[in-house]
């Protein structure tokens, strides 16, 4: 059969050869006379496994596979079975029964022992029967010294890592359920200087009819896999984590922190002055002429460190210094800290030599911070509780750490610039102090957004008109940025200019739509001509507009698209007015509605802008009803009110920009007002001269009397020759003197140059001359021409 056959043989409970057959001699060449009294273990070429020690000392069968020695030398591969002959007293002997495998199977064990894959394999107690030479090289042992043993135990004396706690109880649950179980580990194999990641799978080994008689646990080095893994991972995790801010400070901050939660020991980030400045940076010839402030640092111990710079201070890098180079070169750069390195670190600074020398600092980074090709900042890294120094992969993902970063720093501080300019310009088209006027007593708030969208448009103003009437306004205009605020500057002067002509509250809003349109419509065609630029969006707005009348105490509003505003009675309730809503401004083609009504001496209008009623976390139902709740009260200064309403409604960070404008509603007493009914009659003119003068004299305001005849008497005069009854004159006393004339006709004058012989022209040429102001309103029964003057200086500081 030559060796392709089965041997057997006797062995007593010494371990001792007691009888040996044909089959043995022709697989091992042993003759019988050779063996029989010899020990068994004498034939093996190895020690028998410690499985098959512990199994052959208790009387149960066993089967494994064994390497005999022939008798000329090599080694026999054989599977081994051993059964127990047992006498009544327990006592007996063992017969073995060996076959020589098949080549295949031979080939099999060849290839398990040859895989550059460490293997090993586990019998149903989970004890280790075989192992191949790549599981010796991993483990740093010899197959017989993890033979019979479990996985625990087969790493006692290597260093535990928290990666093999429960790897015993998942080879017990595969070889319980027959369910593969895949696992990792850390474990630093013998000879190596850093530890690898192991992919551990766990696989049952089943019979033919399905049942788990062992298992395979094979082990992949996924080190470099799970570096990539790891890269990876903190690469998203600092997309996530760098950069939430349009803040230059919080993202230097950000660095800091991921760095030290998966790299570093101790971090630093130096932010170029400028750059904190908002400023554009610009390249510089060395690194000393770079002027740097502490941005930020991080440590992993607890409490960080005082630094050697502290965050806010500014400071230089020596050319010729670690960081100094890697602002030079551009690139990062690794150094381990030696005595001459630590002397370089150091720069002649003491305080720098002896922080790196008390914390054991040994292993340093320095990565400039680059974006668009120009250099933002510096952070340095370091170690100095983390045994292990960096390595080229620290230094590549510090680099892509600190790219990441600059291109969110540049971001910041282009954003930072941006908001700072059209808050400049936000504030420098928004009126700084109330005109003078005695329709209403006013206080307003402008609060910007502080999130990425930026600056938005906004905006509020009060606006005298004539009869001492008063204009109150408040709009916001759709996006954020410098293109909002130019928009918002535009349409505040195009309002300006409407109620300098005295429109009505939806006249002046069906103007204003027009003008958006118009908007829009340059806009688009600067787009079509110039594909390269950036759309800044469809230009739109929302906006209320009102006018209240002293002397009626009458207010007359229309809305487009605006939030209603809020009226407070003199005994404290708020309410909100129930306007007609108008499509917002850009919308085109729908009408505006004007509703009148009058208000009460004392009442407080309160005209605000969405962002203060709705946010991310309120609703705009809530939001109105806090508001009403703020409002309310009686007898309390304007700036008080504004105070407590932008401290109820707004957080620390407001996501829109916000515009509030309180007007509390004056009346301009009887005294103060003469209204006298006028006949068509131009005889009547003068009757209507000594009326205004009379007036003037119980005013004491004689001095302006022979200016006021004049007025008087061309105003009436062209109100009987070109309008029509009934005619009304009026006198005005408030900042100044107000002279109107009402007629029933609304052909509004104009004024015209009188040729040298001509006998009339010259009129309102004289009027316009003679006072500050005129001009015409038209009424719903006609017009009103109108001119003013101003008092003398103790009549208008009275």
């Amino acid at each position: 059969m030559g060796e392709h056959g089965v041997a057997s043989a006797a062995v007593d409970a010494r371990g001792l050869v007691t009888a040996w057959s044909a089959g043995a001699r022709r697989v091992l060449g042993y003759e019988h006379g050779e063996v029989v009294g010899r020990k068994a273990a004498d034939l093996l070429a190895d020690a028998l496994p410690a499985s098959a020690r512990s199994r052959l000392a208790e009387p149960a069968d066993w089967r494994g596979p064994v390497r005999a020695r022939h008798r000329d030398g090599h080694d026999v591969e054989l599977e081994l079975e051993a059964h127990p002959l047992l006498d009544s007293a327990g006592e007996g002997q063992w017969f073995l029964t060996a076959t020589v495998p098949e080549p295949a199977l031979r080939l099999r064990r060849w290839a398990l022992d040859q895989l550059p894959v460490p293997i090993a394999l586990f019998d149903q107690d989970g004890l280790a029967v075989s192992a191949n030479s790549a599981m010796e090289g991993v483990m740093g042992r010899p197959q017989k010294d993890l033979l019979g043993r479990r996985v625990g135990e087969s790493v006692d004396g290597l260093r535990r890592l928290p990666g093999f706690e429960g790897l015993d109880d998942a080879v017990r649950r595969v070889l319980r359920t027959g369910e593969p179980v895949p696992y990792e580990a850390w474990l630093r194999a013998p000879g190596e200087a850093r530890e690898h990641a192991w992919l551990v799978s766990l696989s049952p080994l089943k019979d033919g009819t399905g049942e788990v008689r062992g298992m395979c646990l094979a082990a992949i080095d996924s080190t470099e896999q799970f570096l990539a893994r790891r890269r990876l991972s903190m690469l998203n995790e600092s997309g996530n984590r760098i950069g939430s801010t349009l803040d230059v400070t919080r993202t230097a901050e950000e660095l800091a922190e991921v760095c030290t939660d998966h790299l570093a020991d101790f971090v630093i980030v130096d932010l170029l002055d400028s750059v904190l400045a908002g400023e554009e940076a610009a390249p510089a010839p060395g690194a000393d002429a770079l002027v740097f402030r502490r941005t930020a640092h991080q440590s992993v111990l607890e409490g960080c460190p005082e630094a050697v710079i502290p965050v806010g201070s500014r400071h230089t890098y020596v050319e010729g210094s670690p960081p100094g180079r890697a602002l030079t070169t551009g690139r990062a750069l690794l150094y381990e800290v030696d005595d001459i390195t630590a002397q370089l670190w150091a720069a002649g600074s003491r305080e720098r030599a002896r922080s790196i020398e008390i914390h054991g600092i040994h292993s340093m980074i320095a990565v400039p911070l680059r974006a668009r090709g120009i250099t933002l900042g510096l952070s340095i890294l370091s170690r100095h509780r983390t045994a292990e120094p960096f390595g080229e992969d620290d230094l590549l993902l510090a680099e892509e750490l600190a790219a990441r970063a600059a291109v969110c720093v540049d971001n910041a501080r282009r954003y930072t610039r941006e908001r700072a300019i059209a808050l400049e310009l936000q504030r420098s088209l928004l009126p700084h102090r109330a005109p003078r006027q005695a329709a209403v007593e006013v206080a307003s708030r402008y609060q910007p957004a502080s999130t990425r969208a930026g600056i938005g448009g906004d905006w509020f103003d009060v606006i005298p008109l004539s009869g001492a009437r008063v204009g109150l306004v408040v709009g916001d205009v759709v996006g954020h940025g410098v293109q909002a605020s130019a928009t918002m500057g535009r349409l505040r002067t195009a309002v300006r200019t409407l109620a300098d002509v005295d429109l009505a509250p939806d006249e002046l809003l069906t103007q204003l739509d027009d003008i958006v349109l118009r908007l829009d419509s340059e806009r688009t065609a600067d787009e079509a001509e110039d594909a390269d630029a950036e759309s800044p969006g469809e230009i739109g707005a929302t906006c209320l507009y009102a006018v209240y009348d002293p002397v009626s105490r009458r207010c007359s509003m229309a809305r487009a698209g605006h939030p209603p505003p809020a009226l407070i009675a003199p005994d404290g309730e708020a309410e909100f007015l129930d306007l007609p809503i108008g499509p917002p401004l850009g919308v085109g083609g729908l009408p505006f509605e004007t509703a009148e009504f009058d208000v009460p001496e004392g009442s407080v209008f309160a005209f605000y802008t969405d962002g203060l009623v709705q946010a991310p976390d309120r609703d705009l139902d809530d939001g109105l009803a806090r508001l009403r709740q703020a409002l309310r009260g009686t007898g309390r200064p304007l700036e008080e009110t504004c105070d407590g309403v932008m401290g109820s409604l707004l957080t620390d960070r407001p996501v829109d920009d916000v515009a509030l404008l309180l007007a509390r509603t004056r009346a301009l007493d009887a005294d103060r007002v003469a209204t006298w009914d006028i006949p068509a009659d131009p005889a009547f003119v003068g009757h209507a001269r000594k009326l205004a003068c009379r007036q003037l004299a119980a005013w004491r305001l004689e001095e302006v009397s022979f200016v006021t005849e004049l007025i008087v008497s061309e105003l009436v005069t062209n109100a009987i020759r070109y309008g029509g009854a009934p005619i009304q004159l009026r006198l005005i006393r408030e900042t100044t003197l107000i002279c109107e004339v009402s007629d029933s006709s609304s052909t509004a004058p104009h004024m015209r140059r009188a040729r040298a012989f001509d006998e009339g022209g010259r009129g309102l040429l004289l009027v316009a001359q003679l006072t500050q102001r005129w001009g015409s309103r038209h009424t719903r029964t006609g017009k009103t021409i109108w001119a003013e003057q101003a008092l003398p200086d103790e009549e208008r500081n009275a």
